[in-house]
């Protein structure tokens, strides 16, 4: 018995068959681990990302204010990031009342489209939308206005997705990720 006890111990051939899975666990607590820095390390990455060119912001008056601590877009490469657009009047900073779908949509993706032009793009770059609907049972008038602004010959990949509520209780929100 205190062979086979030592061989277990001091062969790794002999290691018990969970042990595998702890190997895993750990490869994986690692790659979290990775994660939570990558992640914890974003804020002071983007201030070095900014000084070295690697990306940058993109504001312009022809679309809402950021309400938190964000950008309108980022350009990083040839790839621009539109963040969410709440269909704000960018003149006023208000949200018009009693707006209907259709028009929040409309007033959303205008300004989906100045940040793309302050950056020199425009929608027919966008390669990828992501909707925030505060009532998917508004998703026939939503897609109809929305087409309006995407031709039917490429529009761009999509997820649409009803959350409990947008910001400042709005219909809609939109972001966009365009490509050069």
């Amino acid at each position: 018995m205190t062979t086979s006890h030592q061989s277990q111990s001091h062969a790794p051939s002999h290691a018990p068959p969970h042990s595998g899975g702890h190997r895993r666990l750990r490869r994986t607590l690692v790659a979290l681990g990775a994660a939570v820095v990558l992640v914890g390390g974003v804020g002071g990455a983007s201030a070095i990302a900014d000084q070295s060119g690697r990306h940058r912001a993109i504001t312009t008056p022809d679309a809402p204010a950021a309400i938190g601590p964000y950008s309108q877009g980022i350009s990083a490469g040839n790839l621009t990031f539109v963040s969410g657009q709440l269909p704000i009047d960018p003149k006023t900073g208000s949200l018009p009342a009693d707006a209907s779908i259709e028009e929040q949509t409309r007033q959303a993706l205008r300004s989906v489209e100045a940040v793309l032009k302050a950056d020199g793009m425009s929608l027919t770059h966008v390669v990828s939308t992501t909707v925030y609907l505060a009532d998917l049972d508004d998703f026939a008038r939503f897609n109809a206005a929305y087409a309006e602004f995407f031709g039917s010959s490429a529009p761009p990949a999509r997820a649409t997705v009803e959350v409990a509520r947008v910001p400042r209780d709005a219909k809609v929100e939109i972001s966009a990720i365009a490509v050069r």
